[in-house]
């Protein structure tokens, strides 16, 4: 099915006030390239093209490009320069451009020789690593389409994401991951071949291949037929797929144009005034959004060089890595700042004062030292972003003189298209819009707060296979409509104040915003590592609480031993407890006595009798990815924890 265009109305207030209309305009593609036929803004069909919604005059009004065209540009300008580097060996070996450019070429030549489909997956999952990017890349160049898959996947999860995008090939990372597929392969019609990238295979059996031996099928492919695939790229239709991680049902796969990639990077580049000599440290799943965008296609889009985590990364070790690489722009999730905060923390002898709510170090030597202890000491580009940060975690990294940049985006709008930077910025927002974007804030009610919905080159094309979903997260004139509630403030700077489908809505009819409440709740309690608000259909809210306990670097697994922050907090109120298990079997009096204390605190700025929490109860261990309670990006998995610890809350309701 499809949709003729309706264009939105002129003079519609859009982004805090920018009332240019929205005009669709054909643009002169460059020499060579030409756009596929297309009538309506959105496809979910994997060979389907859409309507660029370019403009007249602006950043939205640039030239289309492909992927492949925007990494040649960058070989022929950076082609000497590193273009990524990883750790092996103990040694950083590092690849330019040009060795990048030539070996996913060779990639694409061998998933050719695999009999890769035009259009057709091909899927990747496992860790960050010069693999990765190279199958990704040479995957689009062969004509076919880069799909993610989160390396915490179950077998499961594989298999619908391999089914879904109709995958003719998988590279894995190693025997786990390898063995994951071995367990569906039947399940997934259009596979023809897997490919291992680290590691020896340890069974051998038909259309299994090493890296290396991967690498060399294609040797046989005359490369006129891989820059014949290239040439008929279209800019307008699918490159890649970020799959959504499913919390509120099937995992919907997110289809990428060329030009949504291009167009993003180009666009967010230049607002930044990103140069060559950038320096990322690629560490989040290359399978979210974030990952693409930071590591893969910015990086390509202005020459910078990706350096690669360990695996261990986001289980304690990513400090170490930062000061390492030292990279000159990062982005993180709130949850990472928090953990990158307790390190900074840990490390500080010096003491705080307040100037009109911003912290200021006493001793600027100290401070310098923190930021080289952190390996942020040349980051001018610090970025949050994918959930709600707090204010007191923003106001910390001011007092360290590290700005963090609030972001606001989704896979959907290929990464942040509100976005903040030093000289436009306000604490608690997102920023203003992209140049070349457009926000508007749907149904608005009395004080401005209303559905965040978006346009501009950078939105979907659609959820593959999926059209009521599609339809029903673009509207008619084309809208993306977010989920997310939020509102402008006179400079046009966004707030967002909570998401649409994450209120808790009691049995009275109230809807409570749960993300405000809890950080409140953390605000007030260091020792609290976790705080999620449930009630959903009953009398009054309560919440679920973790504490902070040390994690094993291996398995990312929460361990029972508080955190030196927690064991010192314990300690300020009198208690001896070290362990989670103590605090919790024992109901330890001074510490429940101190939660109960911090709840009323939080309750008396309560917007209503209505979001007061009643009662609260702490879990015996803290929330994990290895526990399913986070996500890939340790987002918090808000219907997976009602399931888990449905008996815990059904206590609470007890009378």
């Amino acid at each position: 099915m499809t949709v003729r265009l309706t264009c939105p109305e002129p003079g519609r207030r859009m982004d805090g006030g920018n009332n240019s209309p929205v005009v669709l305009e054909k643009k002169k593609s460059p020499a060579g390239l030409t756009l596929a036929p297309a009538d309506c803004l959105w496809t979910t069909v994997r060979d389907g093209a859409v309507m660029l919604r370019m403009e007249e005059t602006g950043p939205a009004s640039e030239p289309p490009v492909t992927v492949v065209q925007m990494f040649q540009d960058t070989v022929q300008r950076y082609g000497n320069r590193p273009a990524m580097a990883v750790k092996r060996d103990g040694q950083w070996k590092a690849l330019t451009y040009l060795q990048y450019h030539e070996q996913c070429r060779a990639a694409g030549k061998s998933f050719l020789k695999l009999g890769l489909e035009r259009f057709h997956g091909v899927g990747i999952l496992g860790f960050n690593s010069p693999e990765w990017f190279i199958a990704d890349v040479g995957a689009i160049m062969a004509g076919g389409l880069a799909v993610g898959i989160y390396n915490t996947s179950s077998a499961e999860a594989c298999q619908y994401v391999a089914e879904n995008c109709a995958a003719n090939v998988l590279v894995v990372e190693d025997q786990q991951q390898l063995l994951k597929i071995l367990q569906i392969e039947d399940q997934v019609p259009h596979l023809k071949a897997v490919v291992q990238y680290c590691g020896d295979l340890q069974m051998r059996r038909p259309n299994l291949y090493t890296w290396k031996e991967f690498m060399q099928l294609g040797t046989d492919i005359p490369d006129s037929k891989l820059d014949e695939i290239c040439r008929t790229l279209k800019a307008n239709q699918c490159c890649t797929m970020v799959y959504t991680s499913g919390t509120t049902g099937p995992p919907k796969g997110v289809m990428l144009s060329h030009d949504n990639v291009t167009w993003m990077v180009k666009t967010f580049g230049k607002h930044y005034g990103l140069q060559e000599n950038e320096v990322m440290l690629s560490y989040l799943p290359l399978s979210h959004v974030a990952g693409q965008l930071y590591d893969i296609w910015l990086p390509m889009c202005i020459g910078g060089t990706t350096y690669f985590a360990n695996p261990g990364a986001l289980k304690g070790s990513l400090v170490n890595m930062l000061k390492e690489v030292q990279p000159t722009m990062f982005f993180g999730i709130p949850r990472v700042w928090e953990k990158i905060q307790e390190v900074a923390e840990a490390m500080a002898s010096y003491n705080f004062m307040n100037n009109n709510g911003r912290h200021w170090l006493a001793d600027k030597l100290v401070l310098k030292n923190i930021q080289t202890g952190l390996g942020l000491d040349r980051c001018t580009h610090c970025h949050s972003g994918a959930a709600p940060i707090m204010k007191e975690t923003l106001e910390y990294f001011m007092g360290l003189n590290l700005q963090l940049m609030q972001l606001y985006g989704m896979s959907e709008t290929f990464g942040p298209y509100m976005v903040s930077a030093q000289s436009n910025f306000r604490i608690g927002s997102c920023g203003k819009t992209l140049p070349g974007c457009r926000t508007r804030i749907h149904m608005p009610d009395k004080d401005g707060i209303g559905e965040i919905c978006s346009w501009g080159r950078n939105i979907f094309m659609g959820y593959l296979n999926m059209e009521k979903e599609t339809t029903d997260a673009l509207d008619k004139d084309g809208w993306l409509h977010s989920g997310d509630l939020g509102k402008f403030d006179q400079d046009g700077f966004l707030f967002v104040t909570g998401r649409i489908k994450e209120l808790v809505i009691t049995s009275g009819g109230e809807n409570i915003p749960p993300i405000p409440i809890e950080n409140a709740v953390k605000k007030e309690l260091p020792i609290i590592s976790n705080a999620m608000l449930v009630g959903e259909g009953r009398k009054f809210p309560s919440m679920l609480l973790t504490l902070k306990c040390s994690v094993d670097p291996v398995t990312g697994e929460p361990q029972d031993d508080l955190t030196p922050e927690a064991v010192h907090f314990c300690q300020q109120l009198g208690s001896g407890a070290t362990r989670v298990s103590e605090v919790v079997s024992t109901k330890d009096p001074v510490i429940y006595d101190a939660v109960q204390k911090a709840m009323e605190r939080v309750n008396l700025k309560a917007l209503s009798n209505a979001q007061k929490v009643q009662k609260w109860t702490i879990l015996k261990k803290d929330f994990s990815v290895a526990g399913g309670e986070l996500g890939p990006t340790l987002k918090l998995k808000r219907s997976v924890v009602i399931e888990m610890y449905k008996e815990c809350i059904e206590e609470l309701y007890k009378v």
